[in-house]
């Protein structure tokens, strides 16, 4: 990205302005990615263990697969998923604050015994799965901000701030050999006009 400028105090002013911000706000940003990138890995361990949480418990009912071919599983629904929503590092993540179930009405002297226990079992899973998604959420919304700042750190780092630097230094130095010029103009007339009294 080329920055453009005028060879100008006006320009150089703003050039410095431009790069003053940028050199302030990169600390913040790198601990914000820094920051965003711990949490991501959190997010992301938690998701994990709750979906192998999953895998062990629907091993360990893997037995029951004819019990479970019986139980009718419309008997158990999810009515809501409450969430709420807590900030991270400016980044907006759901927070699973409980899940409502409603059970359909059934006869507890005309079903098996264990209709009770597969209801509690049906219950369980169906609140770590949501669990499980509301982790692979945060984590989706926390990585795309974490990107967003690691590109942002590295536009100001190595694209925008050198930009800056190299512009303000090519405007100093265009200054500095305007003014030499100047002077040296400057004693070249004087030379010339103490050189015409004198011949006078």
């Amino acid at each position: 990205m080329a920055i453009k400028f005028q060879y100008n105090k006006t320009s150089l002013q703003q050039l410095e302005k431009q790069l003053k911000v940028r050199v302030k706000a990169l600390p913040t940003l790198k601990n914000k990615e820094a920051a965003l990138r711990v949490e991501v890995k959190k997010a992301k361990e938690e998701a994990e263990r709750l979906e192998k949480m999953i895998e062990t418990k629907l091993h360990a009912y893997q037995d029951m697969v004819e019990l479970w071919g019986e139980f009718d599983n419309d008997l158990v629904s999810v009515e809501e998923v409450d969430l709420s929503v807590k900030k991270i590092a400016g980044v907006k993540t759901p927070v699973l604050e409980g899940v409502m179930f409603s059970i359909k009405e059934f006869s507890v002297f005309n079903q098996p015994s264990w209709y009770l226990d597969g209801i509690a079992v049906s219950k369980e899973l169906a609140q770590i799965a949501i669990e499980s998604e509301v982790f692979n959420q945060k984590m989706a919304l926390l990585d795309h901000a974490r990107r967003k700042t690691t590109q942002k750190v590295n536009l100001y780092e190595k694209v925008q701030i050198p930009g800056f630097q190299d512009a303000i230094r090519k405007i100093k130095r265009f200054m500095e050999d305007e003014e030499n010029l100047s002077k040296a103009a400057q004693k070249i007339v004087k030379t010339r006009i103490q050189e015409m009294e004198e011949s006078l």
